[in-house]
């Protein structure tokens, strides 16, 4: 009899590594993941219990990530940089090529795409170096996490993964926004980006220049370049308020959206959905930024509040950038829906990064975290 209390004891003392909030929110995110996954694989074998199994990798790291202390996650910051960087110069140089882009590494028992490291490693260490300045901060600090930023994001465009490039960039800029860059200088990149804008047109690969335009007149290719952005668009739009019932989506089942299992899964949702099942997935989202932004004002380091507000905001990017290509706001580059898309790399990062939230709230009154 004394060993059920001893076991209970364990579960009690391992679960309070969980944040119970952010430990809600997900658990139902999953939830409107499988269901919508499960009718949106119908006619893939195996992708159902594929994202089954992401989710359970994406479960565990997280668990893993919350028995991370923030003071290592400093001290892994800065060589868990340098060896993206590394990764990302072995793809321009040796990577392997698919569909035109170069973003895979081959290292002999598998392959790996080192882009999405950085989605990590970039917030990780730009937190750290501005832990470090925490006692004066110059304009020249912020020129310097700039250029560390430019690096990774130059390395990914060029593959070229302009998504990628793009989540990356927001990633990092979140740290050095975070971090007290003037609201001047801020607009004054905003015009300088908005001016030089003809410029760097010509610059875009063709692909990136057609997404572009496809965005402004998707019927100019209605069965090429326009078809995803039109067919996600009547998806989106068919499903009315309540939406047309689960397994009831006709453009879903008909296989008029493409990508539907992965990019474009908001668009099966909310035909099936509708507008009452997008709201309560947006609420389910604006709890999870809500509690991460919380985490963050309440961390106990510059450290823990500049990582845990990079990755809520980036979580934030994710959502907002899918949801609005889907629905022909924004242009098609490739970004998943959190824990609703299929796929390995992106949950890993999405996993890795809801786990470092809650190291981040454990430890935000623990000692010895500053400076190193």
């Amino acid at each position: 009899m004394t060993a059920l209390p001893t076991v209970w004891a364990r579960i009690r003392s391992g679960a309070r590594i969980f944040d119970p909030a952010l430990t809600a929110i997900l658990l139902l995110l999953i939830l409107l993941s499988l269901i919508t996954m499960h009718s949106a694989a119908y006619d893939f074998p195996g992708r159902f219990e594929g994202h089954v199994r992401n989710l359970a990798v994406a479960v565990a790291l997280l668990w893993i990530m919350a028995l991370v202390p923030p003071a290592l996650l400093m001290r892994v910051a800065l060589p868990l940089y340098l060896f993206g960087v590394a990764l990302l110069i072995g793809v321009a140089l040796f990577g392997d090529v698919s569909k035109g882009a170069r973003r895979w590494l081959n290292l002999g028992f598998g392959r790996v795409q080192p882009s999405e490291l950085l989605k990590i490693a970039v917030p990780l260490m730009l937190a750290w170096y501005f832990q470090r300045r925490e006692g004066g901060r110059h304009w020249a600090d912020f020129l310097l996490a700039t250029v560390a930023l430019a690096v990774p994001v130059g390395l990914i465009a060029r593959q070229p993964d302009l998504g990628t490039a793009l989540l990356v960039l927001a990633a990092g800029g979140f740290v050095i926004f975070l971090a007290g860059l003037n609201w001047r200088v801020i607009a004054g990149l905003a015009a300088l980006g908005a001016a030089a804008a003809p410029l760097i047109w010509p610059l875009l690969h063709d692909y990136q220049r057609q997404r572009v335009l496809t965005l402004l007149d998707p019927s100019s290719d209605p069965l090429g370049k326009g078809f995803h952005i039109i067919q996600s668009t009547i998806a989106v739009g068919s499903g009315g308020f309540w939406g047309k019932g689960y397994m009831e989506g006709t453009q879903t089942h008909l296989e008029f959206i493409p990508e539907r299992t992965t990019d474009f899964i908001f668009a099966v949702f909310s035909e099936e959905f509708g507008l009452a099942g997008n709201a309560v997935l947006i609420a389910l989202y604006l709890l999870l930024i809500g509690r991460g932004l919380a985490i963050a004002s309440g961390a106990g380091t510059v450290f823990g509040q500049l990582l845990a507000g990079a990755i809520t905001l980036m979580l934030f990017t994710y959502a907002f950038v899918n949801m609005g290509m889907v629905s022909g706001i924004l242009p098609v580059v490739g970004v998943p829906l959190p824990f609703m898309s299929y796929g390995g790399t992106a949950m890993v990062t999405l996993g890795m990064g809801i786990g470092m939230l809650m190291s981040i709230h454990r430890h935000r009154k623990a000692p010895g975290t500053r400076g190193r």
